[in-house]
């Protein structure tokens, strides 16, 4: 099988005569034969290995992505960010916890600019809403008052 991994970037990977493959989506680990059925599934943050015909095992970090299996021997990664590396034990630690952190302040910074975006709408309601006199948007200040 080929196996091709790729960021927006760059080809991380590209490897021939790979004989297994495995990787893990959201139901866990599962491992790709040739002749595999085609399939498309979304990776989890995770380390995919494989071995090559000479029966030596590769691997790479992948921040989640897309996985395509096509015509039982062509399989392709689309990600985030990958990182290829042969030392499989510094790609389960340090790799994959920087990536899962990564994700975290991602989703920290999301919440935090939503709720900004929610206060400054409340801002404006506030200041456009007719009340009393000082509360009303008769009273903000423009260039003829």
């Amino acid at each position: 099988m080929k196996l091709v991994v790729s960021t927006p970037l760059s080809v991380v990977v590209e490897a021939d005569h790979v004989a297994h493959l495995r990787a893990e989506d959201e139901t866990g680990a599962f491992g790709i034969l040739p002749g595999h059925a085609d399939f498309l599934t979304a990776l989890t943050i995770s380390v995919v290995t494989w071995r090559d015909g000479s029966d030596v095992e590769h691997c790479v970090a992948v921040r989640g992505g897309m996985l395509e299996m096509r015509d039982g021997n062509r399989i392709s990664i689309a990600t985030r960010e990958a990182i290829a590396h042969e030392d499989l034990d510094l790609l389960e630690t340090e790799v994959l916890e920087n990536f899962r952190r990564h994700v975290a302040d991602e989703r920290a910074s999301r919440l935090d600019a939503h709720r900004l975006y929610l206060a400054a709408i409340h801002q404006i309601q506030t200041a456009l809403r007719p009340g009393p006199p000082g509360f009303g948007r008769q009273d903000l200040p423009g260039p003829d008052r």
